[in-house]
């Protein structure tokens, strides 16, 4: 359902458009999680290991595909504010195709570096073949996962955060149920953890291409194009920022995956299954943050800048419950999480992953917040203030990593998160209430606010 976001009051708007969004970036860790869950209880410490090795790496890939997602999402949600929905249409083209350009320039470089990349990351021998393994296949699968994200990107732009979740939840479900077939009943090992990703990925992601064209019909007939530089251009601008921020902290996490490789596998399997839940968080928290941005960008692109303030302070407070939330069950139940992902778990697996959630746990509402004022500043299209915040954090994170992990051991890198996130907080707080749509009310008359 296409939903304007630009009437009613925001405090009940974001809610409805909030929920199937966090429904779908929930479902969508799914893959990771049963992935993860499947090679840890099904397979092994090394399985487990192998595919928390490779997944820093599709990280990266999938930091442009996110890019691509939220670049057409911010342009999209903009000119059907506007309505201007000969560019709608036209945006979408640009985007769908851009995207596989762009997709396929990865596919390359991805097969040729990805044994390269494993060496550089010290993956130990033990685990390097399985990593090899799962990385091909999932580069295999990229078209899939660019397509997708890009039309889920243009679904919430419209103001429609249900489809992608239906989507999801059902491609979700079946991963594992296939996850399960490969490794226990066709004793495929990671190859099947992967190839049953790929598979549903494949499916979901048709579904989505083929509803977004249907759905594009709906909007009133004006005229359009294929392609436009023009608009591929402004999508650049919000892209390939978002694309540097997300590769940043793929990159960050790479290096820093590089640092704990040093220690014993373990260690590496304890860490896997802590950053999954870790992510989870992250990710799930980001929906609130895009949700901001395709409400700040419609109504900026409608004309109605007034309500960027109050959209700004509801989803902060969204966010806010959602982070505390999810910190009190990691900090209770941290033994029990990280021995959910792993059969018959070494002594350093269950020390090295429950410390982790210890330490940056409680820390979740402060870098909960600083994604929420990133919503603000994507939306408003201030994409270096953005970064800046983002970078900072990379740059904390790593270098205090390597620093720390000499004379504090792995404790010293899960301590890293909590610093850089607290400067970035500051940062990008103190850039989006500088912001001039943030100093801008909404009415408070009577009929004004019965209009609204």
């Amino acid at each position: 359902m296409i939903r304007d976001l630009t009437v009613g009051k925001p405090q009940r708007v974001l809610p409805l458009y909030c929920l199937p969004l966090l429904g779908s970036i929930l479902f969508q860790q799914l893959y990771n999680i049963a992935d993860s869950l499947i090679a840890g209880k099904c397979i092994g410490e090394d399985a487990l290991a192998a595919v928390g090795n490779s997944y820093e790496i599709t990280l990266v890939f999938l930091a442009f595909a996110m890019g691509c997602n939220i670049g057409c999402s911010v342009v999209i949600a903009r000119l059907f504010g506007g309505k201007r929905f000969g560019d709608v249409r036209t945006a979408v083209h640009t985007s769908l195709l851009g995207s596989s350009a762009l997709c396929g320039l990865l596919m390359l470089l991805g097969l040729l570096f990805s044994v390269p990349l494993l060496r550089m990351l010290n993956t130990p021998d033990n685990v390097f073949a399985d990593s090899a393994l799962y990385l091909n296949i999932y580069i295999y699968g990229l078209p899939f996962v660019f397509l997708y994200n890009v039309a889920t990107g243009i679904f919430t732009a419209l103001g429609d955060s249900r489809t992608p979740f239906l989507f999801l939840a059902c491609s979700s479900t079946a991963n594992i149920g296939m996850d399960f077939l490969f490794v226990s009943v066709f004793r495929m090992g990671v190859a099947g953890l992967a190839w049953a990703t790929f598979l549903c990925q494949g499916i979901s992601c048709v579904l989505a291409v083929f509803f977004l064209l249907f759905r594009l019909r709906k909007l009133p007939e004006e005229e359009s194009r294929i392609f436009s530089f023009s608009l591929l251009g402004e999508i650049g601008k919000i892209a390939v920022p978002s694309i540097l921020q997300q590769c940043s902290i793929s990159v960050g996490n790479v290096l820093i995956q590089r640092v704990i490789n040093g220690f014993a596998s373990g260690v590496m399997a304890g860490y896997s299954a802590a950053i999954k839940l870790n992510n989870l968080f992250i990710t799930s928290a980001n929906a609130f943050a895009t949700a901001g941005s395709n409400f700040t960008a419609q109504n900026v692109g409608a004309g109605k800048p007034e309500r960027v303030r109050a959209g700004y302070f509801t989803a902060l407070e969204l966010i806010s419950v959602f982070s505390l939330s999810v910190a009190a069950v990691y900090l209770i139940k941290a033994e029990s999480l990280v021995r959910f992902f792993i059969r018959d778990p070494s002594a350093d697996a269950v020390a090295s992953g429950t410390a982790f959630l210890y330490i940056v746990a409680p820390f979740y509402v402060m870098i909960a917040a600083k994604l929420a004022a990133d919503g603000v500043l994507r939306g408003t299209g201030r994409m270096k203030q953005f970064l800046l915040a983002t970078f900072t954090d990379l740059v904390i994170r790593v270098i205090l990593s390597y620093l720390f992990s000499g004379p504090f051991g792995y404790a010293g890198i899960w301590a890293s998160w909590p610093i850089g996130w607290f400067i970035a907080f500051l940062m990008a707080t103190f850039f989006c209430v500088r912001c001039k749509e943030m100093k801008k009310r909404m009415p408070q008359t009577a009929a004004e606010t019965k209009e609204l």
